[in-house]
């Protein structure tokens, strides 16, 4: 079998824990897959997968030779793509992460340009607001809204989103509309947290540059953002969030924004990706393509 196709069941079946999955996603019989994996361990002398009956994960061995394939298999379709349709057009499979908010109102609606540009070019996009796995599944780059953790990925600032205190017009008309920040007291909050069970920070502002925080009640707590959206359009709370966004609702007065002066500190967006020693070109021209998508959303 072709070292390099080996190389690549491997590379799929480590990303997606499966062989079923793996074969699946190569249009391969899953037999062809387990094959050639066993093939490619027999070659390096080396067992690469642990399989159980319920799980495909990474040997130590593995995680080595998986950073090394993976770089090795991108740099390989780089190569091949230089002749095609001349060296700025981009090929290849790319796998890339970003929250709901930033694929559904920016991303998705202009990739038909974009891949009008790149027909070579195979996307999958994860859109989620939890915080994915970078190098364990397998993405070339994540978009990420908030503050970063320490870890030893290559991070790209982008900007920062602005956040906005937002209420439908139903919920003021039942509550009133706050003014100042005593008046808080008397509304309620749709809250937002990550990982249900978790503690709402409650409404968040900014003053004289120190974040402070007030409790409030409510009787929603949700974990993404489009379900956050969706519960302020229904009236049931305050939102704050990020103005990209709410536009559209507040253009056409399904939303209204309350207390200006009172913002929760504005969201870093951020391209994240795995350390490598090339990165691919199909990988630094999306980013480059997001990056511009996301200039006039975002404040420096």
């Amino acid at each position: 079998m072709n070292r390099l196709d080996a190389m690549l069941m491997f590379v799929r079946v480590a990303e997606l824990a499966s062989f079923t999955k793996a074969a699946d996603s190569l249009g391969l019989p899953k037999a062809s897959v387990s094959t050639g994996v066993q093939q490619l361990e027999s070659l390096l002398g080396a067992r690469l997968l642990q399989r159980t009956t319920r799980r495909v994960q990474l040997t130590q061995d593995g995680r080595v030779f998986y950073e090394r394939a993976r770089d090795l298999l991108a740099d390989m379709e780089d190569l091949e793509g230089l002749f095609q349709q001349g060296a700025s057009n981009l090929s290849g499979r790319l796998r890339v992460d970003m929250p709901n908010g930033l694929a559904k109102n920016i991303v998705l609606p202009r990739l038909p340009a974009f891949l009008a540009l790149h027909p070579q070019l195979q996307l999958e996009i994860s859109s989620t607001d939890r915080r994915v796995d970078v190098i364990r599944e397998g993405f070339d780059c994540v978009i990420r809204v908030g503050k970063l953790s320490d870890s030893s990925l290559i991070a790209r600032p982008l900007g920062k989103l602005k956040l906005l205190n937002c209420a439908s017009p139903a919920y003021l008309a039942s509550h009133g509309s706050p003014h100042t920040l005593a008046d808080l007291a008397q509304h309620q909050l749709v809250h937002y947290v990550t990982t249900l069970g978790a503690r709402s920070a409650g409404f968040e502002y900014v003053q004289e540059g120190e974040t402070h925080c007030i409790a409030m009640g409510g009787n929603i707590t949700v974990n993404n953002s489009d379900a956050y959206s969706a519960a302020c359009l229904a009236g049931v709370g305050i939102a704050q969030i990020p103005r990209i966004g709410v536009q559209p609702y507040l253009a056409d007065g399904r939303l209204v924004e309350i207390l200006p002066d009172y913002c929760a500190e504005a969201m870093p967006v951020s391209l994240i990706y795995p350390a490598r020693r090339h990165l691919p070109r199909r990988v630094q021209g999306f980013m480059d393509w997001v990056s511009e998508q996301l200039r006039d959303y975002v404040d420096q």
